[in-house]
């Protein structure tokens, strides 16, 4: 079954469907608010995300460390943003959504 990658206003939907017009159907039923703007059968069955195109490079685990900022910092997410900061040199945008991705997750 082929693999398509269907971009909308808010979403990036990968899904698996017969046609393109099942997945954009499974799309509209999924998120009916949102206007699809681009649609791409993958030429493979698999989906890769490259960690340096989301700007994960090095040796350090951003979701370890955002959990144990977290910990130190009991919850509070303005102090973890801070010790994610000094611990790993991000600048506020890059720390703050590494720490609430993790709160999310459900740390």
């Amino acid at each position: 079954m082929p693999l398509f990658e269907v971009e909308t206003n808010q979403h990036i939907v990968i899904t698996w469907a017969e046609t393109q017009e099942e997945a954009l159907q499974m799309v509209a039923e999924s998120f009916p608010g949102d206007q699809v703007v681009r649609v791409t059968r993958r030429p493979r069955n698999a989906w890769v995300i490259s960690k340096a195109a989301l700007g994960i490079t090095g040796q350090v685990d951003p979701c370890a460390t955002a959990r144990d900022c977290l910990a130190q910092a009991a919850g509070d997410k303005v102090q973890a943003i801070r010790l994610y900061m000094q611990r790993t040199g991000a600048d506020l945008e890059k720390a703050r959504k590494v720490i609430e991705t993790n709160m999310v997750l459900g740390w």
